[in-house]
């Protein structure tokens, strides 16, 4: 068990901003790599067996006996977590390739409005009323951003398909598939959260990210995919996933777990479909509209609310 102590609040409050500019690099990267024509399962599977090989000299050599503490009720816990994290990452990336970058990030981004939800149930945590709001605000919120991939306001009216064409459309599909990412994420986020305040960053990140890699790897060559045989550039924008979003941006968040409550960090997380929006717009030319932007901002109010557990 660590005995570091905190650091500066100024320290913390950069490293949570440092950590939100990194994740929101993500969207931007998959979607170049999806552009050089790499299946979203590679792309999930090379992210965290990068990640993974690059932490491995340090977790095998310096956190070696770390390692070997843990008994099998926490290497359970670990794998569960982990395959949390690859379903989250596996879903997450694919949704990228139906809807817009803005609709996806939003979406799995209510990652701690559900943590709040069934914190209740796996940690035994009481959920208060502004939890319940941000519920009703969230969901509102994801009505009308998915709506707004497929619905158009024009003269004051809101005009949408038939039903089975909205439920049959690639975007719905995309918005789904975020969506089951946040679930993932919050099953990740509630079965680490015990293991992440017995052990050291290194350690926990490496296990997790770890088993995740290696359910991906399962999972893609089940469905015969292959990593070989990409372009150049394909490879560059792997190793851009695994070093900024992944080993930068996700470990400092789990960094923070340490000194800061986990409904506040949960909270710094809306910070990243701001910047993945923003970067949609100047790389991509990806303008949301104001429907999709008011819906955005119920859902980031929604989280809020939910984020702040009563305790």
């Amino acid at each position: 068990m660590s005995t570091s102590i905190a650091p500066r609040r100024s320290t913390l409050t950069l490293g949570l901003l440092a950590g939100i500019s990194a994740a929101s690099t993500a969207a931007i990267f998959i979607r170049f790599a999806q552009n050089e024509g790499a299946p979203s399962i590679v792309i999930a599977a090379a992210r965290l067996t990068i990640a993974s090989l690059i932490l491995a000299p340090l977790a095998l050599t310096r956190y070696r006996s770390d390692l070997g503490r843990l008994n099998q009720r926490e290497w359970i816990l670990a794998l569960l977590s982990g395959l949390f994290l690859a379903l989250h990452f596996a879903t997450w990336i694919t949704s990228l390739e139906y809807t817009t970058v803005a609709s996806s990030v939003v979406l799995v981004t209510t990652t701690p409005l559900w943590v709040a939800l069934f914190a209740p149930l796996v940690l035994r945590e009481r959920v208060g009323t502004a939890a319940l709001v941000g519920l009703f605000l969230a969901l509102a919120g994801g009505i009308i951003v998915g709506l707004s991939d497929t619905c158009s306001l024009q003269t004051g009216s809101l005009t949408c398909p038939p039903l089975r064409t909205f439920i049959g459309g690639t975007a719905f599909l995309g918005d789904l598939l975020a969506l089951f990412g946040a679930w993932m994420a919050a099953g990740y986020m509630l079965v680490g959260r015990k293991l992440r305040a017995k052990m050291e960053l290194i350690p926990y990140i490496f296990i997790v990210y770890g088993m995740a890699a290696l359910v991906l790897m399962v999972v893609m060559l089940g469905l015969g995919k292959s990593p070989l045989q990409l372009p150049p550039m394909a490879y560059l924008w792997f190793l851009l996933l695994a070093l900024v979003p992944q080993l930068f941006g996700h470990s400092i968040f789990n960094w923070a777990l340490k000194y800061l409550p986990a409904s506040f960090v949960s909270v710094t997380l809306l910070g990243e479909p701001v910047g993945s929006t923003i970067l949609a717009y100047l790389i991509f030319q990806e303008t949301p509209g104001w429907v999709k932007i008011g819906g955005a901002v119920l859902i980031l109010a929604g989280i809020w609310l939910a984020a702040r557990i009563e305790k």
